[in-house]
């Protein structure tokens, strides 16, 4: 099992804070999940100078997870836009078969370097086998950064699913990210 990261204490100062909603999008739930949970989304705040894989740690965290895997951020236009950027574990950079000049490690990748802006949208895909896709919409960049420790999740909405669910009398499906997508497309 993994442990959860102690947020690193920081107090007021200069830098920014972003405010990113994360919605799941799809991965293996039932159809009983899904009808008790139609969204099922976190608002987690962080600051510029933390990277992509406290980003992971954060959702991870905050979705409840108990197994660590392999993910990946997209940055782009949409999902398939042939010009988006791809951050992934160094140990997964040699093994996905993308263009090398899109992609780069998401431990030493900051938040700010990305030059996010309120509107934009980026993928995170965790656990290639399972799929689980969520949207990560930034709400809010805001320039200063009030005390208290980071990342953290300031809303909830939804359960979280079980990340191995065992469901013998309700089959699994993407029902999730099929009901999300026209949605999700037009957000772009």
């Amino acid at each position: 099992m993994r442990e959860n990261p102690i947020p690193e204490m920081r107090t007021a100062g200069q830098g920014r804070l972003y405010t990113l909603d994360v919605k799941l999008v799809s991965g293996p739930v039932s159809e009983r999940f899904l009808e008790e949970n139609p969204v099922v989304s976190r608002s987690i705040q962080l600051r510029g100078d933390q990277t992509l894989e406290d980003l992971h740690d954060a959702i991870f965290t905050a979705f409840d997870r108990e197994d660590d895997n392999a993910y990946e951020f997209r940055v782009g236009r949409g999902p398939r836009d042939p010009e988006e950027r791809f951050y992934v574990l160094p140990s997964e950079m040699s093994s996905r078969q993308l263009d090398c000049r899109n992609i780069a490690g998401s431990t030493r990748t900051k938040l700010e370097a990305l030059d996010l802006t309120a509107g934009q949208t980026l993928t995170y895909w965790f656990d290639f086998d399972d799929e689980w896709l969520h949207q990560v919409a930034v709400s809010s960049v805001e320039n200063g950064i009030p005390r208290g420790k980071f990342p953290r999740v300031v809303s909830r909405v939804g359960e979280s699913p079980a990340q191995y669910d065992d469901m013998e009398d309700d089959e699994s499906n993407d029902a999730l990210g099929y009901a999300m997508d026209e949605e999700w497309n037009m957000s772009y």
